[in-house]
């Protein structure tokens, strides 16, 4: 067995690209059910929205941490990649980071202002985790063409954004099946219904122009043995997504029996749709520009930097797992005694 690729550190970059991979698509399945949530309590009852809003109260702020943890994990293992990105990036990272705040702030003081005001609150989280979802569908839409310019590439990062929005839709209602009862789960049963169509109506939309400006991937479809993975992930997907209509369509049962199945499957959309991402620029960090083995830092640096990870990561999981054994079963009402 070789072990020379082992002995010179040149698995270091490949090491990190995986965990910052892994801590994005984390944080997307896991922030963005929150998200999903505060985008579909815009048109409800008061206590409807509060009872949502109490099932993502002990999670929302955690689930933040993965996002913190990849594009620190970018920064210092690949700072001129890291550098690219923002270059490209300023304006919707700047727009993401306000909507981010003004969610948070949002969260907690449409409780806490006198009834008169709490409205205001509300948009403001609304607009928010909207604003947080639509820059953040934009931006990967643009890494993933390499920040390619031109009508069609921005055309595809908007179909992009618009994919992840309902993408994160679909989560929130897929949460709120499991995390709730009665007339709102019912409502969530029909959220999920119309958001995995619409998700399957922009991922369309979104394949359809990639070949037009993303090279890369236009040369994979119609190569072998490529064309088989890309393939079969997309079929994949239409399975999982058939399966979960079906699920929608005989939901709530007795008991609750399977509200667990709806956020179970739009996960593993999440994973495919991550999968295969990844798969259509490796091994670029930056898609056909930055390969990850230039991009990345000294392999000194960044053994110390895998030791500092491998500490920090077993608390995220562990505090991770701990709040949602905790805060498992049917959400409650919202209290702040």
């Amino acid at each position: 067995m070789n072990l020379e690729i082992f002995q010179n550190g040149d698995w270091l970059p490949y090491a990190f690209a995986f965990l910052i991979g892994v801590s994005m698509l984390l944080y997307a399945v896991l922030d963005g059910y929150d998200l999903g949530v505060g985008m579909l309590s815009r048109s409800v009852k008061p206590e409807e929205r509060d009872r949502m809003i109490a099932s993502i109260g002990p999670f929302w702020d955690a689930n933040e941490t993965w996002l913190v943890l990849g594009v620190g994990l970018l920064l210092v293992a690949f700072p001129t990649a890291h550098g690219v990105v923002l270059g490209h990036l300023y304006l919707p990272v700047g727009l993401m980071m306000i909507a981010l705040i003004f969610r948070g702030v949002s969260f907690d003081f449409r409780k806490k202002v006198p009834i008169e005001q709490q409205g205001r609150w509300n948009l403001g989280f609304f607009l928010g985790s909207l604003t947080v979802a639509l820059t953040q569908g934009y931006m990967v839409g643009r890494f993933v063409i390499g920040f390619q310019e031109g009508i069609s590439a921005q055309l595809f990062a908007c179909f992009f954004g618009l994919l992840v929005v309902v993408g994160y839709v679909l989560m929130g209602a897929c949460w709120l099946i499991l995390k709730t009862e009665g007339d709102l789960q019912k409502k969530a049963i029909r959220w999920a219904r119309r958001a995995i169509w619409a998700m399957v109506l922009c991922a369309l939309l979104s394949s359809l122009t990639a070949p037009f400006v993303a090279t890369r991937v236009y040369d994979r479809m119609f190569s072998f043995p490529e064309v088989t993975l890309l393939i079969a992930m997309p079929l994949l997907s239409i399975v999982i997504t058939l399966v979960m209509h079906a699920i929608l369509g005989v939901l709530p049962l007795e008991k609750d029996r399977l509200a667990w199945l709806p956020l179970v499957l739009s996960i593993n959309i999440f994973v495919l749709g991550g999968i295969g991402l990844v798969y259509s620029f490796y091994p670029y960090i930056i898609p056909g520009h930055l390969l990850i083995v230039d991009a990345a830092a000294a392999p000194e640096s960044l053994m110390i930097m895998l030791v500092g990870t491998l500490i920090v990561v077993p608390f995220l999981v562990g505090y991770t797992a701990l709040a949602y054994w905790i805060f498992r079963g049917k959400a409650s009402d919202l209290r702040y005694d």
